[in-house]
Protein backbone atom coordinates (compact mmCIF):
# COMPACT_ATOMS: atom_id res chain seq x y z
CA UNK A 1 0.00 0.00 0.00
CA UNK A 2 3.05 1.70 -0.17
CA UNK A 3 4.68 2.75 -3.19
CA UNK A 4 2.07 3.30 -6.29
CA UNK A 5 2.66 4.33 -9.97
CA UNK A 6 0.53 4.71 -12.74
CA UNK A 7 1.78 4.85 -16.54
CA UNK A 8 0.31 5.25 -19.56
CA UNK A 9 2.04 3.15 -22.16
CA UNK A 10 1.74 1.77 -25.67
CA UNK A 11 -2.40 1.74 -25.42
CA UNK A 12 -2.44 0.29 -22.19
CA UNK A 13 -2.71 1.42 -18.77
CA UNK A 14 -0.89 -0.07 -15.86
CA UNK A 15 -1.03 0.44 -11.90
CA UNK A 16 1.59 -0.86 -9.80
CA UNK A 17 1.70 -0.99 -6.14
CA UNK A 18 4.23 -2.74 -4.02
CA UNK A 19 2.63 -3.04 -0.25
CA UNK A 20 4.88 -2.67 2.38
CA UNK A 21 3.15 -4.01 5.83
CA UNK A 22 4.64 -5.21 9.19
CA UNK A 23 6.42 -8.47 9.38
CA UNK A 24 4.12 -9.71 11.79
CA UNK A 25 0.72 -9.69 9.90
CA UNK A 26 -0.14 -12.62 7.73
CA UNK A 27 0.75 -13.09 4.41
CA UNK A 28 -1.93 -11.80 1.34
CA UNK A 29 -4.34 -13.94 -0.31
CA UNK A 30 -3.44 -14.45 -3.87
CA UNK A 31 -5.54 -12.50 -6.44
CA UNK A 32 -8.91 -14.08 -7.44
CA UNK A 33 -12.05 -13.43 -8.61
CA UNK A 34 -15.08 -12.38 -6.17
CA UNK A 35 -18.79 -11.21 -5.88
CA UNK A 36 -19.22 -7.79 -3.98
CA UNK A 37 -22.16 -5.86 -4.36
CA UNK A 38 -23.31 -8.01 -7.23
CA UNK A 39 -20.48 -6.46 -9.21
CA UNK A 40 -17.20 -9.24 -9.78
CA UNK A 41 -14.08 -8.02 -8.56
CA UNK A 42 -10.31 -9.31 -9.29
CA UNK A 43 -8.17 -8.32 -5.89
CA UNK A 44 -5.29 -9.92 -3.87
CA UNK A 45 -6.97 -9.87 -0.01
CA UNK A 46 -5.54 -8.92 3.28
CA UNK A 47 -5.33 -12.09 5.35
CA UNK A 48 -5.98 -10.31 8.48
CA UNK A 49 -8.73 -7.11 7.98
CA UNK A 50 -10.54 -8.89 4.67
CA UNK A 51 -10.30 -6.09 2.46
CA UNK A 52 -8.02 -5.12 -0.05
CA UNK A 53 -5.43 -2.38 -1.19
CA UNK A 54 -5.33 -2.48 -5.26
CA UNK A 55 -7.88 -4.39 -7.74
CA UNK A 56 -9.73 -3.98 -11.04
CA UNK A 57 -14.45 -4.64 -11.80
CA UNK A 58 -15.99 -5.73 -14.43
CA UNK A 59 -16.66 -1.93 -16.06
CA UNK A 60 -12.66 -2.05 -16.37
CA UNK A 61 -12.19 0.35 -13.82
CA UNK A 62 -9.16 0.04 -11.78
CA UNK A 63 -7.58 1.45 -8.35
CA UNK A 64 -5.48 1.03 -5.37
CA UNK A 65 -4.87 2.26 -1.83
CA UNK A 66 -2.21 3.99 0.28
CA UNK A 67 -2.49 4.35 3.47
CA UNK A 68 -2.00 8.61 4.72
CA UNK A 69 -3.33 11.56 2.57
CA UNK A 70 -1.13 14.15 2.73
CA UNK A 71 1.08 13.93 6.01
CA UNK A 72 1.88 11.53 8.50
CA UNK A 73 -1.14 11.39 10.99
CA UNK A 74 -1.47 9.79 14.61
CA UNK A 75 -3.82 6.99 14.80
CA UNK A 76 -6.79 7.07 16.87
CA UNK A 77 -7.60 4.56 18.94
CA UNK A 78 -10.61 3.15 17.41
CA UNK A 79 -11.94 3.13 13.64
CA UNK A 80 -15.06 2.02 12.98
CA UNK A 81 -13.56 -0.02 9.25
CA UNK A 82 -10.76 -1.03 7.58
CA UNK A 83 -9.51 1.36 5.41
CA UNK A 84 -9.40 -1.85 3.37
CA UNK A 85 -12.89 -2.93 3.11
CA UNK A 86 -13.31 0.57 2.15
CA UNK A 87 -11.30 0.44 -0.77
CA UNK A 88 -13.20 -2.94 -1.73
CA UNK A 89 -16.55 -1.12 -1.12
CA UNK A 90 -15.40 1.67 -3.80
CA UNK A 91 -14.13 -0.38 -6.48
CA UNK A 92 -16.92 -2.34 -6.29
CA UNK A 93 -19.50 0.87 -7.47
CA UNK A 94 -19.96 1.14 -11.25
CA UNK A 95 -19.00 4.51 -10.54
CA UNK A 96 -15.88 4.21 -7.85
CA UNK A 97 -15.32 8.12 -7.45
CA UNK A 98 -19.05 9.26 -7.26
CA UNK A 99 -18.98 6.56 -4.42
CA UNK A 100 -16.06 8.06 -2.96
CA UNK A 101 -17.72 11.33 -2.72
CA UNK A 102 -20.83 9.82 -1.22
CA UNK A 103 -19.69 7.47 1.32
CA UNK A 104 -19.59 8.36 5.02
CA UNK A 105 -16.13 7.99 5.97
CA UNK A 106 -16.15 9.40 9.81
CA UNK A 107 -14.54 7.46 11.79
CA UNK A 108 -12.36 5.83 8.87
CA UNK A 109 -7.94 6.17 9.09
CA UNK A 110 -6.58 8.53 6.61
CA UNK A 111 -5.98 7.04 2.34
CA UNK A 112 -5.46 7.72 -0.39
CA UNK A 113 -6.92 6.02 -3.59
CA UNK A 114 -6.15 6.36 -7.06
CA UNK A 115 -9.33 5.46 -9.46
CA UNK A 116 -8.94 4.40 -12.99
CA UNK A 117 -12.32 4.91 -14.33
CA UNK A 118 -14.16 5.49 -18.06
CA UNK A 119 -10.87 7.20 -19.07
CA UNK A 120 -10.36 9.38 -16.31
CA UNK A 121 -7.58 9.14 -13.82
CA UNK A 122 -8.43 11.07 -10.20
CA UNK A 123 -6.85 10.70 -7.15
CA UNK A 124 -9.09 11.05 -4.16
CA UNK A 125 -7.62 11.73 -0.74
CA UNK A 126 -9.71 11.31 3.26
CA UNK A 127 -7.66 12.95 5.95
CA UNK A 128 -9.66 11.99 8.49
CA UNK A 129 -11.72 15.14 8.35
CA UNK A 130 -12.30 16.56 4.52
CA UNK A 131 -12.19 14.34 1.23
CA UNK A 132 -9.93 16.22 -1.40
CA UNK A 133 -10.34 14.87 -4.87
CA UNK A 134 -7.75 15.73 -7.98
CA UNK A 135 -8.12 15.15 -11.41
CA UNK A 136 -5.06 13.55 -13.18
CA UNK A 137 -3.73 13.77 -16.47
CA UNK A 138 -4.58 10.19 -18.04
CA UNK A 139 -1.94 10.70 -20.70
CA UNK A 140 0.89 11.16 -18.41
CA UNK A 141 2.69 8.68 -15.25
CA UNK A 142 2.58 9.48 -12.10
CA UNK A 143 3.92 7.83 -8.93
CA UNK A 144 3.33 8.02 -5.13
CA UNK A 145 5.03 7.30 -1.69
CA UNK A 146 2.74 6.70 1.33
CA UNK A 147 3.11 9.25 3.77
CA UNK A 148 2.86 7.09 6.77
CA UNK A 149 6.28 5.47 5.97
CA UNK A 150 8.38 7.94 3.98
CA UNK A 151 9.02 11.54 4.17
CA UNK A 152 8.53 14.70 2.00
CA UNK A 153 12.65 14.22 1.08
CA UNK A 154 12.46 10.48 0.81
CA UNK A 155 9.28 11.02 -1.60
CA UNK A 156 10.77 13.63 -3.96
CA UNK A 157 13.77 11.66 -4.40
CA UNK A 158 11.42 8.79 -5.04
CA UNK A 159 9.84 10.50 -7.77
CA UNK A 160 13.23 11.44 -9.15
CA UNK A 161 14.25 7.87 -9.88
CA UNK A 162 10.94 7.54 -11.43
CA UNK A 163 11.31 10.63 -13.82
CA UNK A 164 14.86 9.27 -14.89
CA UNK A 165 13.61 5.55 -15.37
CA UNK A 166 10.70 6.90 -17.80
CA UNK A 167 13.50 9.19 -19.48
CA UNK A 168 15.28 6.49 -20.10
CA UNK A 169 12.15 3.87 -20.43
CA UNK A 170 9.93 5.49 -22.56
CA UNK A 171 7.50 2.79 -23.70
CA UNK A 172 7.72 0.19 -20.77
CA UNK A 173 6.34 -3.07 -20.90
CA UNK A 174 4.70 -4.79 -18.01
CA UNK A 175 7.83 -6.48 -17.32
CA UNK A 176 9.80 -3.76 -17.19
CA UNK A 177 7.31 -1.88 -15.09
CA UNK A 178 7.57 -4.72 -12.66
CA UNK A 179 11.21 -5.01 -12.29
CA UNK A 180 11.56 -1.22 -11.85
CA UNK A 181 9.21 -1.70 -9.37
CA UNK A 182 11.83 -4.81 -7.74
CA UNK A 183 14.76 -3.22 -8.16
CA UNK A 184 14.08 0.50 -8.12
CA UNK A 185 16.51 2.72 -5.76
CA UNK A 186 20.14 3.70 -4.56
CA UNK A 187 20.78 1.28 -2.46
CA UNK A 188 19.29 2.44 0.84
CA UNK A 189 17.32 -0.99 2.25
CA UNK A 190 15.03 1.65 4.46
CA UNK A 191 13.78 3.49 1.16
CA UNK A 192 14.33 1.34 -1.69
CA UNK A 193 11.05 0.46 -3.39
CA UNK A 194 11.38 -3.56 -2.53
CA UNK A 195 12.29 -1.81 1.49
CA UNK A 196 13.02 -3.41 4.75
CA UNK A 197 13.32 -1.14 7.93
CA UNK A 198 14.43 -1.56 11.69
CA UNK A 199 13.61 -5.66 11.46
CA UNK A 200 9.40 -4.07 11.14
CA UNK A 201 8.57 -3.26 8.33
CA UNK A 202 9.31 -5.01 4.47
CA UNK A 203 7.76 -5.14 0.90
CA UNK A 204 5.53 -8.06 1.32
CA UNK A 205 4.38 -8.28 -2.48
CA UNK A 206 4.01 -6.87 -5.56
CA UNK A 207 1.14 -6.31 -7.49
CA UNK A 208 0.92 -4.64 -11.00
CA UNK A 209 -2.20 -4.21 -13.03
CA UNK A 210 -2.68 -3.77 -16.76
CA UNK A 211 -5.91 -2.69 -19.14
CA UNK A 212 -6.26 -2.53 -22.41
CA UNK A 213 -9.49 -1.52 -24.02
CA UNK A 214 -11.58 -5.17 -23.74
CA UNK A 215 -9.91 -6.55 -20.84
CA UNK A 216 -7.38 -6.73 -17.50
CA UNK A 217 -4.33 -8.56 -16.11
CA UNK A 218 -2.80 -8.50 -12.51
CA UNK A 219 0.41 -9.66 -12.13
CA UNK A 220 0.94 -10.92 -8.24
CA UNK A 221 4.23 -11.55 -6.59
CA UNK A 222 4.49 -12.45 -2.84
CA UNK A 223 8.31 -11.38 -2.49
CA UNK A 224 8.52 -14.05 0.60
CA UNK A 225 7.71 -17.05 -1.65
CA UNK A 226 8.72 -15.54 -4.77
CA UNK A 227 5.37 -17.16 -6.20
CA UNK A 228 3.87 -15.42 -8.94
CA UNK A 229 0.83 -15.45 -10.57
CA UNK A 230 -0.56 -13.68 -13.44
CA UNK A 231 -4.49 -13.53 -14.07
CA UNK A 232 -6.51 -12.40 -16.91
CA UNK A 233 -9.77 -10.16 -16.03
CA UNK A 234 -12.22 -9.98 -19.05
CA UNK A 235 -14.91 -7.02 -18.89
CA UNK A 236 -18.42 -7.16 -18.91
CA UNK A 237 -19.37 -3.87 -17.97
CA UNK A 238 -22.78 -5.01 -16.66
CA UNK A 239 -23.81 -5.81 -13.36
CA UNK A 240 -23.30 -9.38 -12.47
CA UNK A 241 -26.34 -11.39 -11.18
CA UNK A 242 -25.78 -13.36 -7.74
Amino acid sequence: MCTVTFISANDHYYITSNRDEKKLRKPGIPPRKYLVNNVELLFPKDADAGGSWIGMNAYGHMAVLLNGAFEKHLPAPFYERSRGLIFTEIIASPSPVSHFHQIDLTHIEPFTTIIYSDERLTECRWDGNDKFVLALNINQSYIWSSVTLYDKETILKRENWFLNWLSANPHPTSEDIFRFHSFGGDGDKENDFCMERKNEFRTVSITSMERSSQSGKMLYCDLSSNQRQETDFFFSFTLLEK
